[in-house]
C-alpha cells in the first residue's frame, strides 16, 4: 500500500474497527479459556486431563495460521476476520450442549473438538488483525511500532478482563448459561463490525498460491523460532500449572471455598494479563523506538529474553528452598510471576513489530501466518508440557522448565541480523 493511501481517513477508520473486533473477540477467548479450565478442575479432572483439553485449540491454531495467510491473500483480510469472528460463535454455542451426564472421556473429546474450532477462530481474527496493522500503519517513524503495540497490548488487557469475566460468570450464572451469554454478545457484536466496517483493508487476489506460506527469509525463519521457546515458556505455568497450584492453595475444599478461590485466581490471571498489555502498549517508549538505529532494536530481542530468563530461573530455587506450600511463597509467586510478564511483554511487543518490520506489504498475511504458526506451536507444547510438568515434578519442574526454554529463546534471537534486512521502524 502507498503512502497515501495509508493516510486516507479509512485506514484509521478501518485499524480502529479491526481492533474493536479483536477485543471482542479476545473478551470471549480469555473468559472461555477460564471457565474451562475451572469448571473441569471442579469436576475432578486431572492436570493432565485439563491440558488435552486445550491441545486441539493449540493444533488448531498451528494449522489455521499456516493457511489463513494464504486464504487471507487470496480472499481479502475482512472475509478472515468475519469468519473467526462467527467460528467463535459458533463454538460457544456448541459448548452449550455439554452434558453431565456423559463420560469423561466423552467430556474431554467432545470439548477438545469445541475448542479446537475455537483456536482455528482464534487465529483467523489474529492474523486478520495483525496484518492489517502492516497495510494500515502510518509510515512515519515509528507509527508502524505504536500502531503494533497499541492493538497488541490492549488486546491482551481485553482478554486479562476476560479471565475475570469467565471466573465471575461461572461463580455466579454457572457453565452453560455464561457460555450462551458470551455467544449472544459476540454474535451481536459481528453484525455492528460487519455493517460498520469502511474501506482501507485488500479484498485479496486470485493468484496467490499455497507455497508462497513458506518464507525464504532467515530472519523471518529465526524470529519465528523464538517465538516457539519464548510463548511455550510462558504457557509451561499458565495454562494447568500456576492456576492449579493456586486453587490447591487457596481452596479449603467447601463450595464456598471453591468459589473464593476462582475469583482470586481469575483476578490474578486478568491482572497478569492487564499487566501484560499495558506494558506491551508501552514498548515502544519502553525500548525508545523512533530514536534508536534498525539494528538495536533487531538485537535487542536477545537482552530482553535473556533478562527474562532470570525470573523463572529464581522462581525455581525459591519454590525448592521453601519445601511447600507457605505464604511467603504464594508472595513470591505472584511479585515473580508479575515481573515476568512486564518481561515477557516487552520480548512480545518486540517480536510482534519485528515480524512486521521483516516482512513486506505484498505477503504480509503469509510471513505473519507462518509467524503466527510458530507461536501456535509455542503454546502447544507449552501446554502439553504444562500439565506434565506439574504432574511430574510439581512447581519446580514447571517453573524449571519455562527457564529452559526462555534461554532457547534467547539463543534463537541471537541469529537475527541487522545486515540481512532493512527494516522500518
Amino acid at each position: 500500500m502507498s503512502q497515501a493511501a495509508r493516510e486516507r481517513p479509512e485506514a484509521l477508520s478501518a485499524y480502529i474497527a479491526v481492533t474493536a473486533a479483536y477485543w471482542a473477540f479476545m473478551l470471549t477467548d480469555g473468559a472461555l479459556r477460564m471457565l474451562v479450565l475451572l469448571h473441569f478442575h471442579g469436576l475432578g479432572f486431572s492436570a493432565v486431563q485439563l491440558a488435552y483439553l486445550f491441545v486441539l485449540y493449540e493444533i488448531a491454531g498451528m494449522a489455521t495460521n499456516l493457511s489463513a495467510g494464504w486464504i487471507a491473500a487470496r480472499f481479502g483480510l475482512t472475509a478472515t476476520l468475519y469468519a473467526g469472528l462467527g467460528l467463535q460463535v459458533v463454538a460457544l454455542l456448541a459448548l452449550t450442549q455439554l452434558d453431565p451426564a456423559w463420560s469423561i472421556a466423552a467430556s474431554v473429546t467432545f470439548v477438545m473438538c469445541v475448542q479446537g474450532a475455537s483456536g482455528v477462530a482464534k487465529d483467523l481474527a489474529k492474523m486478520s488483525s495483525k496484518s492489517a496493522v502492516k497495510l494500515l500503519a502510518p509510515s512515519e517513524a515509528g507509527g508502524l511500532f505504536r500502531w503494533v503495540a497499541v492493538l497488541t497490548g490492549s488486546k491482551n488487557a481485553v482478554k486479562g478482563l476476560g479471565f475475570l469475566l469467565g471466573a465471575a460468570l461461572l461463580a455466579t450464572l454457572g457453565f452453560k448459561w455464561a457460555v450462551l451469554a458470551m455467544a449472544l454478545v459476540l454474535a451481536v457484536i459481528l453484525m455492528a463490525v460487519a455493517t460498520l466496517m469502511p474501506g482501507g483493508l485488500p479484498k485479496g487476489r486470485r493468484g496467490a498460491k499455497f507455497s508462497e506460506v513458506f518464507s525464504k527469509s532467515a530472519n523471518v525463519n529465526w524470529l519465528s523460532a523464538a517465538r516457539v521457546f519464548l510463548f511455550g515458556a510462558r504457557d509451561v505455568w499458565f495454562v494447568v500449572g500456576i492456576p492449579i497450584y493456586f486453587y490447591a492453595v487457596l481452596s479449603d475444599g467447601t463450595e464456598a471455598g471453591n468459589r473464593a478461590a476462582f475469583f482470586m485466581i481469575g483476578t490474578f490471571m486478568a491482572v497478569w494479563v492487564i499487566l501484560y498489555g499495558a506494558v506491551q502498549a508501552a514498548a515502544p517508549r519502553i525500548l525508545r523506538a523512533r530514536s534508536r538505529p534498525q539494528a538495536e532494536l533487531i538485537h535487542a530481542a536477545r537482552g530482553w529474553a535473556a533478562a527474562l530468563f532470570v525470573v523463572p530461573a529464581a522462581l525455581c530455587v525459591g519454590v525448592l528452598l521453601a519445601g511447600g506450600p507457605q505464604a511467603w511463597l504464594t508472595g513470591l509467586l505472584v511479585l515473580g510471576l508479575l515481573v515476568f510478564g512486564a518481561i515477557f511483554a516487552v520480548n512480545s511487543a518486540l517480536h510482534s513489530y519485528l515480524i512486521l518490520a521483516f516482512t513486506k506489504s505484498e505477503r504480509v498475511t503469509m510471513d505473519v501466518g507462518f509467524y503466527y504458526m510458530a507461536n501456535a506451536a509455542g503454546r502447544l507444547i507449552g501446554t502439553l508440557l504444562s500439565g506434565l510438568t506439574y504432574q511430574l515434578g510439581g512447581l519446580p519442574l514447571v517453573l524449571g522448565t519455562a527457564a529452559v526454554m526462555v534461554a532457547l529463546a534467547a539463543l534463537t534471537s541471537g541469529k537475527l541480523s541487522a545486515e540481512a534486512q532493512e527494516v522500518a521502524v
